[in-house]
């Protein structure tokens, strides 16, 4: 497989940090950098969380790029109920030595797509849409030298998990992800669908605990923390694992199915703010802008991840 060249635009979270150690180690991939924005906690932590990241995977030179503190349009909704305060509860990490590269990470973003040859770039967009929409306003000279996007939010079929129609990363910044989707890029998205079909069992998470090195351990630690709040929720036998499968797709899109689709997203109702509208059925003639994927052999999911991470 050529080497697939990245950049991870993302908030962590505890699920968003496994997403970024996958791609840190998979020689498949090269992370030309990372960006953050507000979501799951505000920017600062959610920085400070992905210079975490880097450092337990051993890969300070990677930079980390801070981004936007807000939505376009709407009032920052955080989600400390599920990943704690820090945004990264679980494992008791250091304090980073890093610290994050000069310049805002939409600027990144969009200098690096203009140096890059056109079409080698994949954006990785772990959550809310914000960065990547002020880039696409702002430089639009970059949208069509953009490989692809690989997104986790939405959910048709699965609901919501914050309301009982939009999932968190579109509901944060809807208008983002309405104008992301109509861009004109090749979008994969990686929706709730998917996403609560890949559990975290206590069998998957003890195989971390049984690696016994740092990285193993953090990741146990991890996984631990994040699963008891979808566990008190859904009633299930671990918590679904959302993030990584962004990374996984491109490793491995063999194990995932979906289809070309028609998506929306509520922008306007209050009531139904974020969610994804999706012509799963092909009952209008709008075209089809998004992938959306739907299903995922999730046993060779988390034996990828394993395989992977326990290179670390």
């Amino acid at each position: 497989m050529p080497t697939q060249r990245i950049i991870i635009d993302t908030d962590p979270g505890q699920d968003d940090a496994i997403a970024i150690l996958l791609a840190f180690a998979s020689p498949e991939i090269e992370v030309l950098g990372i960006t953050t924005v507000a979501g799951n906690v505000p920017l600062a932590l959610t920085t400070k969380n992905a210079l975490k990241c880097c450092e337990l995977a051993g890969r300070p030179d990677v930079g980390v790029y801070a981004g936007a503190e807000a939505p376009l349009s709407r009032p920052l909704v955080t989600a400390e109920y599920v990943h704690g305060a820090s945004g990264l509860d679980g494992p008791d990490l250091p304090e980073p030595a890093m610290t994050p590269r000069a310049g805002h990470a939409v600027d990144f973003i969009v200098d690096t797509l203009r140096r890059e040859p056109a079409g080698t770039v994949t954006l990785c967009t772990l959550g809310p849409l914000t960065n990547i929409a002020l880039a696409f306003e702002g430089a639009p000279d970059i949208v069509p030298r953009v490989k692809r996007i690989v997104a986790m939010g939405g959910g048709a079929f699965e609901g919501g998990n914050t309301t009982p129609v939009a999932e968190f990363n579109i509901l944060v910044d809807p208008h983002a992800a309405q104008a992301v989707f109509h861009a004109g890029v090749p979008v994969t998205l990686m929706p709730l669908d998917v996403t609560h079909k890949c559990l975290t069992k206590a069998s998957r998470i003890q195989k971390y605990h049984d690696l016994g090195t740092p990285v193993g351990k953090a990741t146990a630690a991890l996984l631990e923390f994040f699963e008891r709040f979808d566990e008190r929720k859904y009633g299930c036998d671990g918590g679904p694992l959302h993030d990584p499968t962004v990374i996984a797709w491109l490793l491995a899109p063999e194990m995932f199915a979906g289809r070309d689709v028609n998506l929306e997203v509520e922008t306007r109702s209050e009531l139904t703010m974020g969610q994804t509208v999706t012509d799963w059925w092909h009952v209008t003639d709008r075209p089809r802008n998004v992938h959306f994927v739907r299903d995922i052999d999730d046993d060779a999911f988390f034996d990828l991840l394993f395989e992977r991470i326990s290179r670390l």
